[in-house]
């Protein structure tokens, strides 16, 4: 019965609105202050994994959550996303509450669109795509090669990307895989490099201008990153947003690349943590420190290799070890694609890979140029979520 009327609040939510409530993610909050403003029972956190609590931490000041809510005004159902591929989900079960962490399920397509150029690319994108994250990630992925200003009445833009769809709406930011600006005199490109995430030109030269460094000297790596694996033996979902390097208490910590620190202090299930926003779109995470570099403030600007802290076992932590996290525009990004591939020009055969790459992509952008292909058909941005006790989306 209860699933039933959730089926019913997913297809008719404009007519039971009040059930659904949508809501934001107040900054400086955290899952047990939440848990305690709903009249939840703070067990459901204490009783997770240590992995699990780790999770709990990543929630985004900012981020839209739903509660479902039955005829009562008892909360039924509460998710809370915790990156674009997982989520927090609690529902009420026997007049109990109960916490699991299980994927966010979506539909992703992959587009070609072609742009004339009237008045700036921002605005172009939008007004034939309605999807400003799209005109946001070619703005911040083009910055650095073409200087907007020279464009001109007439020059057109094509991009090939992937969208999560959700509902039949943009869900999480658009992934740019290939784009070209076709100008009077020449014509601009840039790709995504499968292999490591980041962006190249069409001679395999890297455009990104931050490269990481592991952070310390570890042991051995405890525990690797990992999205939504599903465990065959716990039967859940296992998912670790970071890498863990094993290190005796107290081995130095430093920046993985130059950066702003934007947080420093207690993170949850990450303990002591301090968090680095780097150019790019960049942020990494430290976890679980036992202590912090005297010189190290919020808001202070720090050089790769700057001492930042100590290896701990602070919060959710079975043993001394640092948790690093990174993230490009807020998506969580394996460490260890990133610190393998972290150089300005491809060489050997990745080069080669990735030049046949270029070619099989250019032909499809050329091609949707000439035909003025435009694959979109979507409504304006706007997130959702399908509340199934079982599966939930």
């Amino acid at each position: 019965m209860i699933r039933l009327l959730i089926v019913l609040v997913i297809f008719y939510n404009t007519l039971l609105a009040s059930i659904i409530q949508d809501e934001v993610w107040p900054r400086g909050a955290s899952l047990i202050t939440m848990l305690n403003k709903y009249h939840i029972q703070k067990d459901i956190y204490f009783n997770l994994s240590k992995t699990d609590k780790e999770l709990c931490s990543e929630i985004e000041a900012g981020v839209h959550y739903q509660i479902l809510f039955d005829d009562n005004h008892q909360i039924q159902h509460l998710l809370i996303p915790i990156s674009e591929e997982m989520q927090i989900h609690i529902y009420k079960q026997n007049n109990n509450y109960k916490l699991e962490i299980i994927p966010i399920i979506f539909d992703t397509q992959t587009n070609i669109l072609t742009v004339d150029i009237h008045n700036s690319p921002y605005q172009d994108i939008i007004k034939i795509s309605h999807n400003k994250q799209l005109a946001n990630e070619f703005v911040r992925d083009f910055k650095k090669s073409v200087n907007f200003r020279k464009l001109h009445h007439g020059d057109k833009i094509v991009i090939k990307y992937t969208q999560k769809i959700r509902m039949g709406q943009y869900f999480g930011t658009p992934v740019i895989l290939s784009a070209m600006i076709k100008m009077q005199r020449r014509t601009k490109y840039i790709f995504q490099n499968p292999q490591d995430g980041r962006y190249y030109d069409d001679k395999g030269r890297s455009l990104t201008s931050v490269y990481f460094k592991v952070p310390l000297k570890y042991t051995r790596i405890s525990s690797k990153f990992t999205y939504k694996r599903f465990h065959p033996i716990l039967k859940r979902y296992i998912a670790h947003l970071g890498i863990d390097f094993a290190a005796p208490r107290g081995r130095k910590i430093y920046a993985t690349a130059s950066g702003k620190i934007i947080f420093r202090g207690r993170k949850g299930g990450y303990g002591n943590a301090i968090i680095i926003r780097h150019s790019g779109g960049y942020k990494s995470l430290y976890g679980h420190m036992s202590k912090f570099s005297n010189n190290v403030k919020k808001n202070s600007w720090v050089k790769q290799g700057t001492l930042i802290g100590y290896v701990g076992t602070t919060g959710r932590s079975t043993g001394p070890h640092l948790h690093f996290g990174l993230y490009k525009n807020g998506r969580a990004v394996n460490p260890a694609k990133v610190f393998k591939y972290s150089k300005k020009i491809l060489y050997g055969k990745n080069r080669r890979n990735y030049l046949k790459y270029v070619r099989k992509l250019k032909k499809q952008m050329n091609e949707a140029l000439i035909s003025n292909t435009q694959m979109y058909n979507l409504k304006p941005f706007k997130l959702y979520y399908n509340l199934d006790s079982n599966q939930t989306k």
